[in-house]
């Protein structure tokens, strides 16, 4: 091998180990910030979560692979558990509505009702694409300045993160959480450590909601529906 090809070799070795290095720091910086702000935010005891007017229930798809999809029924079990407890008065529902045989919402709505939850404390956002979309929404569409978000621990650092950017009081009640396996229990967090890192950057560099539209401020005397 000649010694320009030896010399290329290492700087292409130098070049990737320095770019592994800088995305090891990033997730673990942007992982660090997220967390920090989430810290003393996050219930798990009914009993012991403060009072807010609405719970901002994160949207996820109902079925996987013709099998229920648990994170989906722990988030309505968390939901109806908060409001049968007083710690909530509405409800908001927020997620995926982009396709006419898509609705996240709309499910949530009907797993809702089915625990129990009267319809006429159930709002639905039907432009929840993200969860940003659904925190900054939540705000600056339906006119909260404070919410309990209900879903997954490591979900709901990533939402009191962006509703603490937006100056949203947000704190959180864990739904249960559940794993298939380590290899899922890796690629599930994996995920959502680059997920972290995604949301530190959309937020440095002013990343803004797919749609906001007219206030629909909650309690309304018509409870929105998707379309």
């Amino acid at each position: 091998m000649s010694v320009k090809k030896r010399r290329w070799g290492k700087f292409f070795v130098v070049g990737f180990l320095l770019a592994v290095l800088v995305c090891c720091g990033l997730i673990g910086i942007s992982n660090a910030i997220v967390k920090h702000y989430a810290k003393g935010r996050m219930y798990a005891d009914v009993g012991e979560i403060p009072y807010r007017k609405v719970g901002l229930v994160l949207g996820t798809v109902p079925i996987v692979q013709d099998h229920q999809n648990l994170y989906f029924r722990y988030r309505m079990d968390a939901a109806a558990e908060l409001y049968f407890a007083n710690k909530v008065s509405y409800l908001l529902l927020s997620g995926d509505n982009h396709i006419s045989h898509y609705n996240e919402p709309e499910s949530m709505r009907q797993a809702l009702i089915e625990r129990g939850v009267p319809d006429s404390a159930i709002y639905l956002d039907c432009a929840g694409f993200r969860t940003f979309d659904s925190m900054v929404r939540a705000k600056k569409v339906f006119a909260q300045d404070s919410v309990t978000v209900v879903s997954q621990q490591w979900h709901n650092e990533r939402a009191i993160y962006i509703a603490e950017h937006y100056g949203l009081d947000a704190i959180a009640f864990n739904a249960k959480d559940y794993t298939l396996g380590r290899r899922v229990y890796l690629k599930n967090h994996l995920r959502e450590a680059l997920a972290k890192v995604k949301v530190v950057l959309d937020l440095l560099f002013d990343k803004q909601p797919h749609f906001l539209g007219e206030i629909e401020a909650i309690p309304s005397s018509e409870p929105c529906r998707c379309p």
